[in-house]
């Protein structure tokens, strides 16, 4: 699975300091459900090679911008656009077709299904039998107890194995920017810094990456961006690391007085 890498700047613009064009953004996103205003004039984007972050209290909007973005909200106003193209009117499955695809909260394995049937539904989408098994290798090289357990039922494995199995379904999609919620959500503690070291392997190789995840030191500690989320709204926008170095951060999400 071979991606091209590359490093825009900060920014909110549609063009990263290479030239390079956003794979997923948003522009001025508005969302709601019926009267309640969820999401207020939000512009986000991610490019290439890209690990970005969403971060934000409970009841901010994380959830519903990864619904937006998958196509399972449409906005009121505004617009969601996949490699340049404005997709607020196409399903999910257009979505994932074109190279989206998401690592849900708490995995969602289908439980009684075994490990290759969960992996092998990643590519539901996909015709190309060649193509399919050598993705099925390239996840194996990822995460080799995978390898070990593809007969056994996904419901029988540890947290931390299920959610390898959840990375390695998305991967099956063979996409451009991988979605991810909540990742360390659930895992012993001894397993989350696993967990990162290996979202920050799989973004090192090139994969897009979009994560909201509520353990920002953690979250900062891999990415190249981070936008932070307040009631529906873009409040902090910059690097990892100056959001590592903000006072305002470090005081209301990275629990530092």
């Amino acid at each position: 699975m071979n991606s091209e890498s590359m490093s825009p700047g900060a920014t909110g613009d549609a063009t990263g300091q290479d030239g390079g064009t956003a794979l997923l953004e948003f522009r001025e996103v508005n969302t709601h459900y019926g009267a309640v205003h969820i999401l207020k004039d939000v512009n986000l984007s991610i490019y290439p090679g890209e690990l970005v972050c969403l971060l934000g209290g409970n009841a901010s909007g994380k959830t519903t911008t990864l619904k937006t973005l998958l196509g399972m909200v449409t906005p009121t106003s505004g617009e969601v656009v996949l490699d340049g193209e404005v997709v607020n009117g196409q399903p999910t499955s257009y979505r994932v077709a074109n190279g989206v695809t998401m690592v849900p909260e708490n995995r969602r394995l289908f439980k009684r299904l075994s490990v290759k049937e969960n992996l092998l539904l990643g590519a539901y989408l996909r015709n190309d039998k060649a193509g399919i098994e050598e993705d099925l290798e390239y996840v194996y090289g990822l995460f080799p107890r995978v390898r070990e357990r593809l007969a056994q039922k996904s419901g029988t494995l540890s947290g931390g194995e299920q959610q390898m199995v959840a990375i390695g379904r998305a991967l099956m999609s063979r996409p451009k920017v991988m979605l991810m919620d909540e990742p360390s959500m659930g895992l012993a503690p001894a397993l989350v810094q696993q967990n990162f070291e290996l979202i920050q392997q799989i973004n090192d190789e090139g994969m897009a990456i979009f994560m909201v995840e509520q353990n920002a030191n953690m979250a900062l500690s891999i990415a190249d961006r981070g936008w932070v989320l307040q009631t529906g709204r873009v409040v902090l926008d910059d690097t990892a690391e100056a959001l590592l170095a903000n006072p305002e951060m470090r005081s209301a999400y990275l629990g530092e007085s």
